[in-house]
């Protein structure tokens, strides 16, 4: 398969891409990002965007993409929901609607989080604008659309959050989540089981376009 990576610096990105080039199903990786990355692979193209809003950049990506992991995503902590629904809705409707007119038959992966409303009336803001883009993601007519909900993610081969918080976070809980994993499986992820999750959804499906993280660890396995 070929796929495409938007936000491969970030965590999860980096996790799917590693497992991406990892695999020997898949012929190419492109990913797109503001800047390049420190990676050298012959079956990696880089895709550098300064504005990623920019439509006019899907003409550049390769028209035989299986798949596409949508892996940006920011915290929303000092945010205005204008702000922040501009840089989580606007930016992924825009470059999905692009891509579903390029090519519809693709599978859209969208990293969302755990505690997402679909519902889109809630209290939690950050959760009611990730469920108006899954919504919409829903609506746009991809082959597939898996909507990805993560919560406590482990970070493995060098792999690195983006957001100060969470690094510091992570590294916090760093000796206890190999605990964790090996007594709750279901319960607490890593960037290696996200990145093969992405994978086999693409590979086989999976019966519904919603994945918690018992979903997400079990089509990782």
């Amino acid at each position: 398969m070929n796929v495409l990576i938007f936000g491969a610096s970030g965590m999860v990105g980096q996790g799917v891409m590693r497992e991406s080039l990892a695999a020997p199903d898949v012929e190419s990786v492109t990913v797109v990002g503001r800047s390049p990355l420190a990676l050298e692979n012959p079956r990696l193209h880089q895709q550098i965007w300064p504005d990623l809003m920019a439509e006019e950049h899907i003409s550049t990506l390769p028209d035989n993409a299986d798949a596409c992991f949508f892996c940006l995503g920011v915290s929303s902590a000092g945010m205005t929901e204008a702000q922040y629904s501009r840089l989580t809705y606007d930016l992924t409707l825009g470059i999905a609607s692009a891509l579903v007119k390029k090519n519809p038959a693709m599978t859209f992966i969208y990293v969302s989080g755990a505690g997402t409303d679909s519902s889109e009336q809630g209290k939690s803001m950050w959760a009611r604008v990730k469920g108006r883009t899954e919504n919409a993601l829903l609506k746009l007519g991809f082959a597939n659309v898996f909507l990805f909900r993560p919560g406590v993610i482990q970070p493995l081969h060098g792999a690195r959050s983006k957001t100060r918080s969470y690094r510091i976070l992570y590294s916090v809980m760093a000796p206890l989540l190999p605990l964790l994993r090996k007594w709750f499986p279901d319960s607490i992820l890593s960037t290696q089981i996200i990145g093969n999750a992405m994978l086999n959804a693409v590979r086989r499906g999976y019966p519904k376009a919603i994945l918690e993280t018992v979903d997400i660890a079990r089509l990782g396995r």
